[in-house]
């Protein structure tokens, strides 16, 4: 049996989910928010049999590249994207064998033109576990929208909570900043709390329970080219390039 079959699984996860949680639902291999280069440099130190991305950098480093993923696809690895940057490149490259999972996923592939940053956070440090200091705007839309339903705020207090939420940086965006600017009453700060959907935490919850499954579903090897582009990009980013040519 081939290493594709035997390898372990990898996740790059941040502050969508804890970690001791997501190693109670998954044993696999955890590793930091996915970057440019990461999934090259994973694939050749653990020889992987599937990866599931759900956190993803995109400030103090350039972001996973697409190109990366289809050339793990092309080497026969599982490519599992849900919650998080993992949701935005499985809806961008689903046609190519990457597997989506969760609603989050669905949302962006649905409407491909949605803001990036609705799934973005300000998180802590590595050394804090990436704890995430500010709320995502897919998890308080999804919030206010359950708060309206159940008959515990007004429409236009939904709709003055969710542009509030929008107009702001996902750097600003906690749960009293958004109060404030949709100038909400401070005692319905409580009720927002207690209310909160966690869909980026659920979605990568999903994801994990259903890894072991959907590994068995081999992409089809896709004629793979790295472009120019690519391979300067690389090694820009201090990558070796002939990792690219030999796996």
């Amino acid at each position: 049996m081939d290493q594709s079959e035997t390898g372990p699984i990898l996740v790059f996860l941040g502050p969508t989910l804890r970690l001791p949680d997501a190693r109670s639902i998954l044993d696999a291999i955890y590793l930091q928010p996915v970057s440019q280069g990461d999934i090259i440099l994973a694939a050749h130190a653990f020889r992987p049999r599937a990866m599931v991305l759900i956190d993803g950098l995109f400030e103090d480093r350039p972001a996973v590249r697409h190109k990366e993923i289809l050339w793990a696809l092309s080497q026969g690895i599982v490519m599992i994207g849900s919650a998080s940057m993992g949701a935005l490149r499985a809806a961008e490259l689903d046609l190519f064998g990457m597997i989506g999972v969760g609603l989050i996923y669905r949302w962006y592939r649905r409407w491909p033109l949605t803001a990036e940053d609705a799934v973005a956070v300000q998180c802590g440090p590595p050394e804090l576990g990436f704890t995430a200091l500010t709320e995502a705007l897919v998890d308080l839309q999804r919030s206010f929208k359950v708060l309206f339903r159940r008959g515990l705020i007004s429409k236009a207090e939904m709709d003055a909570g969710i542009a509030a939420a929008r107009r702001l940086n996902f750097r600003e965006r906690s749960i009293r900043n958004v109060l404030a600017a949709a100038q909400w009453p401070a005692d319905k700060a409580a009720l927002l709390r207690s209310h909160l959907i966690a869909q980026k935490k659920a979605d990568a919850s999903l994801a994990l329970r259903l890894a072991p499954t959907l590994t068995k579903l081999k992409p089809a090897k896709l004629p793979y080219t790295s472009t120019n582009t690519f391979l300067r990009d690389l090694e820009a980013g201090s990558i070796d390039i002939n990792l690219i040519r030999n796996y």
